[in-house]
């Protein structure tokens, strides 16, 4: 039920337009809010290339705290994913982890596979959220046939997202519902 309240109270905040900053940002998440420490499908939806330049990859910076991300494959596209050591290694399942998933490319396999400029399209991953309530950033790199725009920049303390030339796409985790999360 809290979760619900949470939804509905994160709702009548965008309604307001406390949260408007989301829907102008050009990399989105598909669902912007979600409980901490649960398991969360990241949808990342790209709204347009480069100008008229089709989009060729899309490379997203895991945020840290986020753990066991896993990309959805594409078809046209190849996924290549990066990780790197964990600086305080952790216990999953009681096997040892010393390092996680930090990025995630999608590149078109062709020319003809990459996002033309007039269509919108969908990158998807899961992982398991941190257990802290607050606002995670992911940074989304959008490289196109000519040029690339990084959807990377986060509010400083006082700034509002709206202002931001490039935000990057914003996920508010609110206080966990309690429960095992996968």
């Amino acid at each position: 039920m809290k979760t619900i309240k949470a939804i509905a109270n994160v709702a009548l905040l965008a309604s307001a337009g406390g949260l408007s900053s989301f829907a102008n940002a050009h990399v989105t998440l598909e669902y912007q809010v979600a409980n901490a420490g649960s398991s969360y499908k990241a949808t990342l939806r790209v709204g347009h290339g480069c100008g008229p330049s089709p989009t060729r990859e899309i490379v997203v910076t895991v945020p840290d705290g986020v753990e066991n991300a896993k990309p959805m494959p594409k078809p046209g596209w190849t996924l290549t994913i990066e990780r790197a050591p964990l600086a305080v290694p952790r216990s999953d399942h009681g096997k040892p982890v010393t390092e996680d998933v930090r990025r995630i490319r999608w590149s078109a396999k062709t020319p003809a596979d990459a996002l033309p400029g007039d269509f919108y399209d969908e990158f998807v991953l899961q992982a398991r959220l941190p257990g802290e309530a607050g606002t995670l950033y992911w940074p989304v790199e959008q490289i196109c046939a000519q040029g690339r725009i990084d959807w990377s920049e986060v509010p400083a303390a006082g700034q509002k997202l709206h202002d931001l030339k490039s935000p990057a796409a914003a996920l508010e985790l609110m206080p966990a519902a309690g429960g095992h999360a996968h």
